[in-house]
């Protein structure tokens, strides 16, 4: 039996969808008012319980029933107004699910990191698995909340825990444009008009569903892996969603100091209407420069084929006209 953490997320809601497709016995676990509608056609052949992963009270005999605990569940945001709950969340989190593995016996934790962990330093352009954090102001508070994670991960394992780490890339999604990193597909459709320099490193959420399932399968633990499918400029990357959408791409590159302005404006804006910032200036620290994350060990030791960026958004795009194109 496998239990979930984040069952209902952008990734955790497709990992789940591919595990069910082994016949794997799926224990997800959701907060009380998690919104459910990404796996809702599935949510019958789940075993579905209520607990937050900060207060982990009355679950001891299902982690003694456990397998393997694939740990989704996190707090992705670049509002500076939610760091406090993104260290809480991220850090205290991951504690938990840590020492209730350690606790209840259960011998292996897939934990879901993110590229961002890896930490990023200005003249090292390409990264992989075997690179250290060092603080860094191309680092973000998200970043460091997930490395900080990954430290609780690495503590499991002194302890006798088997643990795999996976860091995805930048994830495309047909899923809830309000949240996460599907809202660049909402920003596209809005036809803002600003872009920058840099580029994205990008991967489909099912290829990371896949990679997960793949070291479950092959029993592969004790390394980290990042997911990624490539990489390609924002202009670009803006321009294809947009030609699917029929709109208008951003147009508008932005210096360096003039994005951080218009990111600070937006922070400004949406503190006054209550709303979440398309980019902060946490979200744009690292936009001018060009680091390529590498997928070469993924590939070798997983035999992972990642998807043609152009099926990936082919699939989005569709998904979204469907969803949105009546509705906004």
């Amino acid at each position: 039996m496998v239990i979930v953490t984040g069952a209902t997320g952008l990734l955790g809601s497709v990992i789940v969808r591919r595990l069910l497709k082994e016949e794997i016995s799926v224990v997800a676990l959701k907060r009380i008012n998690s919104d459910t509608s990404s796996i809702q056609d599935i949510a019958n052949t789940i075993r579905w319980i209520d607990s937050d992963i900060l207060d982990l009270t009355g679950l001891n005999e299902e982690f003694k029933k456990a397998d393997l605990v694939i740990h989704c569940a996190a707090h992705v945001s670049f509002d500076p107004r939610e760091e406090e709950t993104l260290l809480k969340v991220n850090i205290e989190g991951t504690k938990n699910i840590v020492n209730a593995c350690l606790t209840h016996g259960v011998s292996k934790l897939i934990h879901i990191s993110s590229v961002a962990a890896l930490g990023r330093q200005k003249g090292v352009i390409t990264i992989d698995e075997t690179a250290k954090w060092v603080d860094s102001p191309l680092n973000s508070a998200y970043g460091k909340s997930k490395y900080l994670a990954e430290l609780e991960v690495y503590r499991g394992m002194e302890e006798g825990l088997s643990v795999a780490i996976v860091c995805p890339s930048f994830i495309l999604a047909p899923n809830n444009w309000d949240k996460s990193s599907s809202q660049i597909f909402q920003y596209v459709w809005k036809e803002n008009k600003f872009s920058s320099n840099g580029i994205s490193n990008y991967v489909d959420v099912e290829d990371v569903a896949e990679l997960v399932y793949q070291i479950y399968h092959k029993n592969i633990f004790g390394e980290r892996f990042i997911a990624s499918a490539g990489n390609i400029s924002f202009e670009n990357l803006f321009r294809e969603i947009a030609r699917r959408f029929n709109k208008k791409s951003p147009s508008i590159k932005l210096a360096p100091f003039l994005l951080s302005i218009f990111a600070r404006l937006e922070e400004i804006r949406c503190v006054l209407l209550r709303t979440k910032p398309y980019i902060t200036r946490e979200s744009i620290k690292a936009t001018h420069e060009n680091f390529v994350y590498s997928n070469k060990k993924s590939v070798l030791q997983l035999q992972m084929h990642y998807k043609p960026l152009q099926e990936t958004l082919d699939r989005c795009c569709s998904y979204f006209l469907d969803m949105y194109s009546i509705k906004k």
